[in-house]
């Protein structure tokens, strides 16, 4: 299995829970992030938005983690740059390496914030989608978490908006995750491909972390 995005907020828990279930994982890092890849992963020191850095052959999966870290409104050029590019480089190597099974970390939409980040987003999952992958596509909003705890004051205004009918179906899609529900949601759709275009909502995130043990 190769993962982009290997020493990242969710890079690193990931790696660490698929090694601990006996998966074989290369990482893409660039040298100067490789002293933090998780124990047990194999280091693919490359560039990962220059086309042809690293090559995916011998591996069935695909998950792909990159994005710009903390997304505002003014870092449209940056989504641009990481976001879309990357999932450029990513998708072409997924290809030329027959990949079985594609999963791309997006985020829920449409949304009344950040349109550039989401608009990334989407073009990345069209690029996913076009290139012909059975792919994953994992649409959180919010992923609560070490330093990314403020949201948790918002739990009760989502209960009371998932409790209106008018407004539960937006409550849902843009509900709030936690990281260790995220990571069992990767871990899940990376041990059961998909055939085609899969998409995990946030309600679908927190039905798979719920199966695997995980409230």
């Amino acid at each position: 299995m190769l993962v982009t995005g290997g020493t990242g907020y969710l890079g690193r828990p990931l790696i660490h829970a698929l090694v601990a279930r006996g998966h074989a994982v290369r990482a893409v890092v660039r040298a100067a992030s490789a002293c933090r890849l998780a124990d047990g992963a194999e280091a693919v020191v490359a560039d990962p938005l220059e086309a042809g850095s690293y090559s995916a052959a011998g591996c069935e999966a695909f998950v792909h983690l990159i994005g710009v870290s903390h997304p505002s409104p003014w870092k449209a050029e940056q989504f641009q740059a990481v976001d879309v590019r990357s999932v450029e480089v990513a998708v072409r190597a997924a290809r030329e390496a027959a990949i079985s099974h594609f999963i791309y970390l997006s985020v829920a939409h449409p949304a009344p914030v950040m349109r550039a980040y989401i608009a990334a987003r989407e073009r990345c999952e069209q690029m996913v989608c076009e290139a012909g992958l059975n792919a994953t596509l994992v649409r959180p909003w919010y992923v609560l978490g070490p330093g990314h705890r403020w949201p948790y004051i918002l739990k009760p205004i989502y209960r009371l908006l998932e409790s209106v009918p008018s407004k539960r179906a937006a409550a849902l899609r843009l509900g709030l995750v936690t990281r260790e529900q995220m990571i069992a949601a990767l871990v899940a759709a990376a041990e059961h491909p998909a055939s085609g275009v899969r998409v995990l909502e946030v309600p679908e995130i927190r039905k798979a972390a719920l199966a695997a043990g995980h409230s």
